[in-house]
């Protein structure tokens, strides 16, 4: 197959066919090439590296599919890890290694609207943020 892909066979081929809508080329003057093959010794060989080289292949492949399982179920567990909240110090953790105090949201939040509505009845405007 690799041999009547060759510029040579092809050159070969396409000055020895016929037709024009379908060229083709006769089997007396196909069988007339010699193809061109190296010594039994010498294909032995090219087969035994080139199984060696399959078999090379075959292993990366393996350690690859396996890395790719190993980086998936990793990915996994650093995305529990991080929903959970274990990936990072929480907010309130980081507040007391800093000495300060911890405002969770729903207080932030409430303080938030309070002070909303503190400033629209000074105005006497209510605001539709918040």
């Amino acid at each position: 197959m690799w041999f009547l892909s060759t510029p040579d066979f092809v050159d070969y081929a396409n000055n020895n066919s016929s037709g024009v809508q379908l060229p083709r080329i006769s089997f007396q003057k196909l069988s007339g090439y010699h193809i061109p093959l190296p010594p039994l010794p010498e294909q032995h060989e090219i087969v035994r590296r080139v199984d060696a080289l399959f078999a090379l292949a075959d292993k990366i492949e393996a350690e690859v599919a396996a890395a790719r399982e190993k980086t998936e179920m990793m990915r996994q567990s650093i995305l529990v890890q991080a929903f959970s909240g274990r990936l990072v110090p929480t907010e309130a953790e980081l507040a007391r290694q800093e000495g300060r105090e911890y405002e969770p949201a729903s207080v932030l939040l409430e303080r938030i609207r309070s002070e909303k509505k503190e400033k629209t009845g000074r105005r006497g405007t209510q605001s539709t943020l918040v």
